[in-house]
């Protein structure tokens, strides 16, 4: 066995005697449902350690998020569902299946040929999945959106949305068309403001969170919610014709922020200045401040 197989083994072994009797009360006590926050707080740490290109810890971050799936294949094991064999196997298949440009006869010399292979490959498996082949799915149609997770990110959820129906052509033209798209979905949304209670929209009073809060109309309320639903929309497909990922792109927005923020507060700080007694002037004049010093020179 190789050294990486054994070490392998080893972590499968650890997290088996974890789970047995006589090991970790913790850990025996956990369910698949009560660990599904661990396994998505793992995957942002994952990418976190991405972004900071901190190659160190990512080994670690990584290690954390495999033993969610450790976790979960010994529970399934413990329930006779699969076991960490099974997982691997049903990878080892899907890489082969997915890659026959690699381990078969088709040809594929550009990414773009390997993409829309892969797309097709899984298109077929989806129809397999719901008891349809290739002859019969016209007779008994599935949606081309099933297997997309209303329980990933909405995000994520929008970008995979999108791509799967341009696949089949329903799709803006160009970037040009999205932008349009984006001054009517603004254009929509403004004109419910125009049923705002008055002074009209405003930020929350400072001090308590929530104090000052205006009363908005039920039905107004979730007019709002989709308008703004709505644009979201069209920047995540934005994002996805510049070939941007809207998760990484909303990352790198809000630690741009906090790192803005945090260097003011640390500025108010050293003059002794509380922040909420900071007047909007003074704010403004050291956020300018701070993102000159971020321009490179």
């Amino acid at each position: 066995m190789s050294k990486t197989g054994e070490r392998f083994e080893r972590a499968v072994a650890i997290m088996e005697r974890l789970r047995a009797p006589g090991g970790c009360p913790w850990d025996r006590e956990q369910t698949f449902d009560s660990i599904k926050p661990y396994t998505l707080e793992e995957t942002y740490e994952v990418l976190e350690a991405i972004d900071n290109r901190d190659w160190q810890e990512l080994a670690g971050e990584l290690g954390d998020l495999l033993l969610q799936v450790l976790f979960y294949a010994e529970m399934a094991k413990e329930q006779g569902s699969f076991s960490i064999n099974d997982v691997l196997d049903r990878l080892s298949k899907k890489l082969v299946d997915r890659h026959p440009h690699v381990f078969g006869e088709v040809k594929a010399d550009t990414a773009a040929d390997v993409k829309r292979n892969w797309e097709a490959l899984k298109a077929e498996e989806r129809k397999k999945r719901h008891g349809q082949s290739a002859n019969d799915a016209k007779k008994s149609p599935h949606s081309i959106l099933a297997g997309i997770s209303s329980s990933m990110s909405s995000l994520l959820e929008a970008q995979k949305l999108s791509s799967r129906a341009a696949q089949v052509g329903f799709d803006w033209p160009d970037i040009e068309s999205l932008f349009a798209k984006l001054n009517e979905e603004t254009a929509e949304l403004r004109e419910h403001l125009r049923e705002f209670p008055a002074p009209g929209p405003r930020p929350e009073a400072r001090g308590v969170a929530g104090s000052g809060r205006q009363v908005i109309p039920e039905d107004l309320r979730r007019r709002l919610e989709g308008e703004v639903g709505d644009l979201f929309f069209v920047l995540v497909n934005i994002a996805r014709y510049l070939l941007v990922d809207p998760e990484s792109a909303l990352r790198q927005a809000n630690r741009k922020f906090r790192r803005r923020f945090q260097w003011m507060e640390d500025r108010l700080r050293e003059r002794g200045a509380p922040l909420d007694e900071a007047s909007m002037d003074e704010l403004e004049s050291l956020w300018q401040q701070a993102k000159q010093l971020e321009k490179p020179s």
